[in-house]
């Protein structure tokens, strides 16, 4: 019996990326943003994954059409978060258990902390929990408003915020918990009263209290995790920050790498222990090295390349 579902949000066309590609197909170190949230949510149980497209579907589509797991709704119009949740209703009539909500443009998120989010949503038996942030910049981010005993009383999205709430630091990164029935309830009550008359999915939050339901807010999301992917430029910093975590993570299991900043590996790269990678070295695709092999400088290693154990991929060397 399935006891918790997922809807990601993946519709949005993002003209700052300037791209004919949706922006969630857009790879960070050898894989598609959509697929490290995915991952996210395999890794805590999550069976249905409910993805919200709409520009470029077919692409997308395309892309994740074999994932047994993954079915699509299309989002039409444009009209907020809330809209493209609304559009699921279909796929989450009859769910009493949990749906997480989450964005298809933030490949940071981590598996520990959506155990935390879900793990909270239990422990206090709320209609609604939702993962949050504090952050050095604030700007662009919904805000999370408290009372003076820290109970959160609703998120202010930025357009909407005065002065005194632009300057508070704590804000939504989009990960939340809802208890479906309750979900739905109050998606019927949204409604566009905002700058941008969109429907915001924060309303539903707000709608819940109102009703007497309680409603939490955990901070348990890192700043750098909260980063999403608007343009070019954040692509890149998200790139290298889950580069150093791919690093990290080989050489926690007894890889040696020799220069990590000029140093780039796949996420879907296999790599034994004792393996020493030498500097200036590009490993992409999914690659398999053994063990006590030495690879470099100066390598680069393709798309189903395997080195056996003991092997040397020497200096200027390209292995297919």
């Amino acid at each position: 019996m399935i006891e918790r579902v997922a809807i990601i949000l993946a519709a949005g066309q993002s003209t700052r990326m300037n791209t004919k590609m949706p922006k969630v197909l857009h790879e960070v170190c050898g894989r598609p943003m959509l697929e490290w949230v995915l991952e996210a949510c395999r890794n805590v149980g999550v069976q249905k994954h409910i993805v919200v497209v709409g520009y470029g579907k077919e692409q997308i589509v395309e892309r994740f059409i074999g994932d047994g797991d993954v079915e699509f709704v299309e989002q039409t119009e444009q009209k907020g978060t809330g809209h493209a949740v609304m559009c699921c209703r279909e796929q989450l009539e009859g769910f009493s258990g949990q749906t997480l909500i989450l964005c298809g443009d933030a490949p940071l998120i981590r598996t520990e902390t959506v155990k935390v989010l879900i793990e909270k949503h239990i422990q206090e038996k709320s209609a609604v929990t939702l993962a949050t942030a504090v952050m050095s910049d604030p700007t662009g981010y919904g805000r999370i408003v408290r009372d003076g005993y820290g109970n959160i009383q609703g998120i202010i999205e930025h357009n909407d915020c005065n002065k005194e709430q632009r300057a508070i630091c704590e804000i939504n990164p989009g990960y939340f918990c809802f208890q479906t029935p309750l979900l739905l309830e109050a998606l019927d009550k949204i409604k566009p009263n905002n700058v941008k008359n969109e429907y915001y999915l924060t309303d539903a939050l707000h709608i819940l209290l109102a009703d007497g339901h309680k409603a939490t807010a955990v901070t348990a999301v890192a700043e750098e995790d909260a980063m999403g992917v608007n343009n070019r430029m954040q692509l890149s910093v998200v790139g290298k920050i889950m580069q150093q975590r791919i690093q990290e993570k080989l050489m926690n299991a007894g890889v040696t790498i020799a220069d990590p900043p000029n140093t780039w590996i796949d996420a879907r790269v296999q790599i034994g222990q004792d393996t020493v990678i030498e500097p200036f070295t590009c490993i992409r695709g999914a690659v398999k090295i053994g063990s006590n092999c030495r690879i470099g400088p100066f390598a680069y290693l393709h798309e189903g390349a395997c080195v056996v154990d003991g092997s040397q991929v020497g200096v200027f060397q390209e292995l297919k």
